[in-house]
């Protein structure tokens, strides 16, 4: 098996939800990070959620307010596992007003 360190990101989310990070065939996947940053002028409302093929869809965080100009660090120290077609997606309460970044491990 291969462990595969990588980051991914998206930019400029807004309010229709967004997906992040999609966990490739037969690939299991590690979330070690979110960082999600306020790049609007006006504060903000974010969730963050895990859509599953097999299981209920959740939410990781919910209106999660962010200052203008801040940054929001999500898990501090926890993981999450992620299996097949299992997807994060991110949305905020303003059009283009959210940056993220995903660190993540891919395990094949």
């Amino acid at each position: 098996m291969a462990n595969t360190f990588k980051l991914k990101t998206k930019k400029n989310v807004g309010v229709t939800t967004a997906p992040l990070y999609v966990v490739p065939s037969s690939t299991t996947t590690v979330v070690i990070g979110i960082t999600a940053s306020n790049i609007s002028g006006n504060n903000i409302n974010v969730g963050i959620g895990i859509t599953r093929a097999v299981a209920d869809d959740v939410h990781l965080m919910k209106n999660i307010p962010i200052p203008q100009g801040s940054s929001f660090e999500f898990m501090q120290g926890n993981k999450i596992v992620l299996e097949t077609t299992d997807t994060i997606t991110a949305k905020s309460d303003v059009n283009n007003s959210l940056d993220v970044a995903l660190t993540i491990m891919e395990i094949t």
